[in-house]
């Protein structure tokens, strides 16, 4: 299989998403199709499913074996079996975007721009903090998918966004806090379409990102990356803070001028980027 000659863009996806990037249960659609800030017709869009995440029933049984990096090298071997030599962009959010930056350590040119979303380079302390908690979750619930999914949405969203949407109100049928139905909702709905190895599996590569495995100190391999690189942070984000890519950015723009840095203002937290679109557009729009 060959690419044609439009520029090609690869979207990593996030912990529980896949390669379904548009269209029907696409989960961008609102920026990737047909006249969209990622425009279908003027852009070849690809998709990697993540090795383990359970699409087509492909689970491992010792996530242990795998990191981040490896996922990165396969996905660079997937663009060689398609003969994509560069991309024009790569993206991906939260876990997808530690992984566009391990691919960026590994082949410092193989794309124009380099995107990471509500991400960062490595795992820091608080992510390792919440992996290990989730996995003693999953390894000690009698509902581990739900009370995992259940902890899990208290990163990804916020206290304020929280108050704003359920306000302490009753669900009345069910007798409990809008809020408590509204966590159960998202628990059920995760163990309805997603598979426990494949959640052990994302997990545990959530908790590995770290461009530093492929030699030297971060600075040194960002330098050495030949992108423009976008660090698209959220102000309100609880899991991947944007402290680190502020961080990453007042150290790198010392030394380097392909460095940028973008930040999404909302009450929403990590889930901001699936749900601010439009301040996703205005940010992707002067890139694409």
């Amino acid at each position: 299989m060959q690419i044609g000659k439009a520029p090609v863009v690869l979207v990593n996806h996030s912990l529980t998403g896949d390669a379904n990037l548009s269209g029907y249960k696409g989960w961008w659609t609102e920026i990737i199709g047909v006249r969209k800030v990622i425009d279908t017709k003027k852009y070849t869009i690809i998709g990697f499913n993540i090795p383990g995440n359970g699409v087509k029933g492909q689970v491992f049984d010792t996530p242990e074996d795998f990191n981040t990096g490896d996922i990165a090298s396969l996905f660079l071997k997937g663009l060689t079996s398609l003969r994509i030599k560069k991309l024009y962009a790569l993206i991906g959010g939260s876990i997808g975007g530690g992984i566009a930056w391990e691919m960026a350590a590994i082949s410092s040119d193989i794309t124009e721009f380099l995107i990471p979303v509500a991400a960062d380079w490595k795992s820091n302390d608080w992510i390792i903090a919440n992996t290990f908690l989730q996995k003693r979750i999953l390894q000690n619930s009698s509902q581990p998918l739900q009370d995992a999914r259940m902890h899990a949405m208290l990163t990804y969203r916020t206290p304020q966004s929280f108050d704003s949407r359920f306000g302490r109100t009753l669900n009345k049928e069910q007798n409990i806090f809008n809020i408590e139905s509204w966590l159960i909702y998202h628990g059920e709905k995760l163990e309805k379409r997603f598979q426990l190895k494949a959640y052990i599996m994302m997990n545990h590569l959530l908790s590995s990102i770290n461009i530093e495995r492929h030699g030297g100190i971060a600075l040194n391999i960002i330098k050495s990356i030949k992108s423009k690189i976008h660090l698209i942070a959220i102000d309100s984000d609880l899991f991947f803070t944007p402290f680190e890519d502020q961080k990453t950015f007042k150290l790198c723009k010392k030394v380097m001028k392909n460095i940028y840095y973008h930040e999404i203002k909302s009450l929403h937290g990590h889930d901001a980027f699936l749900i601010e679109s439009e301040s996703m557009k205005k940010i992707l729009s002067k890139i694409f």
